[in-house]
């Protein structure tokens, strides 16, 4: 329960830790697993002192237990050792301290470990965090190169002359960390987030030689597993173990087998490369030089065709049937120009010999009244009326005698 308290009516420290103590006391026993970090046996003591530790947290709390519950497990139970303990959290409150009594202790096996990181992959697996489209693509040729290793380990110095001999202008950048042992997990995911900030590094690879379950079980934590597949930058796994591949493999954009092998897999051989470039140049040499003689025969094909060849012998061979025709063309213009001539002088003539010009030139005289209406018949004209008498060469005024009318009524 929360205590009210303000600045005027403050608790005592006694107080306090008797409330603390209180409150733990109520938990009861519970069982708690963890890996024993220092482990204290005075001769002569009753009491065993020991550490156990959380390595995915950096969390320890102290452990006591009686020696005779400790001496039943003495044979299999030392520093490093990840164990289960029942035990009664307890309060010592002169000095402010949280510990655990200890009534029973059980090594944890390496079957049951296994069965532990099994249902531990089962769980990651369903999350997604294997998938295969969450595997991000490696660099052909990375500039900088995470590591991620123990100190002056075996596994440091394969990756780094490996990978040095295949492409000398490679740059490391190292991290150096504790591979095994309750410190391991804290230092490889601190280390692997470092490298991941770093906008220059291109791959992470974090390495170790090998080793027992046991040792490797700092890359099997949920921890380091969720670390790295938060990490942006492509992350391989180069842990020497080949029968039980730790869950770091499962969650790594690449699995390599060895130190070695990481940076064979990460870092293009310079002497392979090179051969692939001349490979594919004497490969474009041969294409371009193929074409270019195809395009060449192409081309002396095309030259030897007669229209190529002699260009002006199709004009000079239609030229001479143009002229045909245009004398053929000419000769029928002309015979119909003449025939045409003709009919049309023909026609001329019978106009001029059917016209009143050559009438009136043969003597005769056409004559009209003052409104221009040709007489044609006597009755027509009354006495003393003005016609106009019109002849070949001109016209003139002639009146009607007398004499007309009577002879028109006769």
């Amino acid at each position: 329960m929360a205590v009210n308290t303000t600045p005027e009516s403050a608790l005592p420290v006694g107080e306090v830790s008797r409330l603390i103590g209180g409150w733990i006391d109520r938990l009861g026993a519970v069982w708690v697993e963890g890996q024993i970090t220092q482990l204290s046996r005075r001769p002569g003591a009753g009491v065993v002192f020991l550490t156990l530790r959380d390595p995915s947290y950096d969390i320890s709390v102290s452990v006591t237990c009686y020696r005779q519950v400790f001496d039943a497990v003495a044979d299999v139970v030392t520093e490093g050792a990840r164990v289960v303990v029942l035990a009664k959290p307890e309060w010592y409150a002169p000095r402010g301290q949280l510990s655990l009594r200890a009534t029973e202790i059980k090594p944890i096996g390496v079957g049951e470990l296994l069965a532990r990181l099994e249902m531990l992959k089962k769980s990651l697996a369903a999350e997604g965090l294997f998938a295969p489209e969450r595997k991000k693509p490696l660099p052909f040729l990375p500039q900088l190169i995470g590591l991620v290793c123990g100190r002056a380990s075996a596994a440091e110095r394969d990756v780094l002359e490996n990978a040095r001999h295949r492409w000398p202008a490679v740059r490391f950048e190292v991290r150096n960390v504790a591979v095994q042992g309750v410190h391991a997990v804290p230092q490889v995911v601190q280390a692997v987030k470092e490298l991941d900030d770093i906008d220059d590094v291109d791959v992470i690879i974090v390495a170790r030689g090998g080793g027992s379950v046991e040792d490797l079980l700092p890359f099997s934590d949920e921890q380091l597993v969720r670390a790295v597949a938060s990490c942006r930058t492509p992350v391989v796994s180069a842990i020497g173990h080949e029968p039980d591949n730790p869950l770091l493999d499962h969650v790594a954009d690449l699995r390599a087998s060895t130190p070695t092998d990481a940076a064979k897999k990460v870092v293009p051989d310079v002497g392979e490369e090179y051969e692939r470039v001349r490979m594919l140049r004497d490969r474009a040499r041969r294409c371009v030089e193929a074409f270019v003689e195809r395009e060449e025969r192409g081309l002396a094909h095309a030259l030897a065709r007669p229209s190529i060849e002699d260009p002006h012998r199709m004009i000079d061979e239609r030229a001479d049937h143009v002229a045909s025709l245009l004398d053929r063309g000419r000769r029928c213009l002309g015979h119909h120009l003449d025939r045409a001539e003709s009919e049309l002088t023909h026609t001329h003539a019978r106009v001029v010999a059917l016209s009143p010009a050559a009438t009136l030139k043969r003597g005769y005289a056409v004559l009209q009244r003052a409104d221009g209406h040709v007489v044609r018949d006597p009755g027509e004209v009354t006495a003393d009326e003005a016609l106009r008498a019109r002849v070949a060469e001109g016209e003139f005024s002639v009146r009607v005698d007398a004499s007309v009318d009577a002879q028109a009524d006769a």
